[in-house]
């Protein structure tokens, strides 16, 4: 017996969820990058932590419009040049697109401390999303991976009272 796609009683088919790793190691190293310059010139002027704001900027619409992502733009746009090729796999995205978006606000809280005068702060928050995307590039630890898990567990367990 044949079940059509269209039948109520056939299972709904589920799209697999995809990630290009090629273009998570990209964003990574183009955080640390773009990160490390925006604190080395804030050492030198607060409005270099401008760079942070925008990169931070850049990472929020990332993770809540992955198809507008500046990053993905500069991912498609020179990675071939850079002789990057897709290495894509079938995983949900969504962990690491919460991770972006907490990497953004760290981002943007580093670059509005700088842009204020509190270069320490600011070089202490922006250091932290080094240290963190340094780690998920050497070690495959995902730290904000790991917290949108966390989140979901609890979210489970609340809801499901």
């Amino acid at each position: 017996m044949t079940v059509l796609p269209s039948s109520p009683s056939s299972p709904s088919p589920k799209v697999a969820a995809r990630t290009d790793l090629a273009a998570l190691r990209f964003n990574q190293w183009t955080v640390v990058g773009v990160t490390l310059l925006g604190v080395v010139l804030g050492a030198v002027s607060g409005w270099a932590f401008l760079v942070l704001l925008a990169l931070g900027a850049a990472m929020l619409l990332g993770a809540v419009r992955p198809d507008l992502s500046p990053l993905r733009a500069a991912y498609r746009m020179s990675g071939p040049v850079l002789g990057l090729k897709p290495d894509v796999v079938e995983k949900d995205p969504r962990a690491h697109h919460f991770a972006q978006g907490v990497g953004g606000v760290f981002l943007l809280a580093a670059g509005v401390s700088g842009v204020l005068g509190l270069t320490v702060l600011g070089t202490v928050l922006g250091l932290m999303v080094v240290a963190l995307a340094a780690l998920n590039l050497s070690q495959k630890i995902c730290v904000g991976c790991l917290m949108y898990f966390q989140y979901r567990r609890l979210r489970y367990a609340v809801l499901s009272r």
